[in-house]
């Protein structure tokens, strides 16, 4: 089994259970890929060259960054360089062989790039041009189980390795949840998102709400309901994770003494494969059955 672990980049996440979980498993003959955000630490690092983070929503009311030239080289210096080499040097104080790897490294993850974005301002749909961003089409699985094999742990960051249209690449920004979403489907693994919350609830605001699984289309539309800010990214993460092949997504707390172990026994919300089933299956399986 492979388990693709993706630890958020929020203040509030606290990666080291994580590290120790990572080692622990690894100690046992598991394939782990490591992957991780870093939003918060590419606005701090903004904010320290008194630059200011841009926010932009689309007209799906959607809300995400609209990364300019001058953020891309930041998101370049914080991403793979400083988050990335703080996970791999922790995990090889845990005692894990980590590699470090961009996505631009191998042609990991490439897409095409997005230079002009839609969004809304002031109830106004409108085109903003210049972004560094895209959507990923493509993983190099190969490269990730060569390292694998070799006894080592990848350790994945954004930017993608992002193609112009007129030919060539640029480093491009892109959803590190969809990124390690691509990444699990490619594996055809399990896929656990550790946030800062124990997982999807139907309340935002009520922890006691929390929703422990869906594995029909039917709860998994229920969990699209109640998906609302942040998480409404990562649920669109997971189902991108789902059509691409991994076997299930979790999201869970990564606040706890070992949070990928206890996700995989069934902490969080677990959602499986089947919730991707039509109705028109359903129906086809129904009358096989009644045969």
């Amino acid at each position: 089994m492979t388990v693709v672990v993706k630890i958020g980049g929020a203040r509030a996440v606290d990666p080291e259970g994580a590290l120790a979980d990572v080692a622990s498993l690894v100690a046992e003959g598991e394939n782990v890929v490591l992957t991780h955000g870093g939003s918060t630490a590419v606005d701090e690092t903004l904010e320290e060259l008194d630059e200011e983070p841009t926010y932009v929503e689309t007209p799906g009311g959607v809300v995400g960054r609209f990364t300019d030239e001058r953020t891309m080289d930041v998101f370049k210096m914080v991403m793979p360089g400083k988050l990335n080499t703080d996970l791999v040097e922790s995990l090889h104080n845990e005692g894990v062989d980590a590699v470090g790897l961009s996505g631009t490294d191998g042609k990991l993850l490439e897409g095409k790039r997005k230079s002009a974005v839609r969004v809304k301002e002031d109830g106004k749909k409108k085109i903003k041009r210049g972004d560094h961003s895209g959507t990923i089409d493509s993983v190099n699985a190969d490269l990730l189980e060569t390292v694998l094999a070799g006894g080592y742990t990848p350790v994945v960051s954004v930017p993608v390795l992002g193609r112009e249209k007129e030919g060539g690449y640029t480093a491009v920004n892109a959803d590190a949840d969809r990124a390690a979403a691509a990444i699990a489907g490619a594996l055809e693994g399990d896929l656990v998102v550790l946030t800062d919350v124990s997982g999807i609830y139907e309340d935002p605001d009520d922890e006691s709400t929390k929703i422990d699984s869906a594995a029909t289309p039917a709860e998994f539309e229920s969990v699209k309901s109640a998906a609302e800010g942040f998480m409404t990214k990562k649920v669109m993460a997971a189902e991108e994770a789902l059509e691409g092949g991994a076997s299930s997504v979790i999201v869970a707390t990564a606040n706890a003494d070992a949070p990928i172990t206890s996700a995989l026994a069934g902490e969080g919300t677990t959602l499986e494969s089947g919730v991707l089933e039509d109705d028109e299956t359903d129906e086809e399986t129904a009358q096989e059955a009644a045969e």
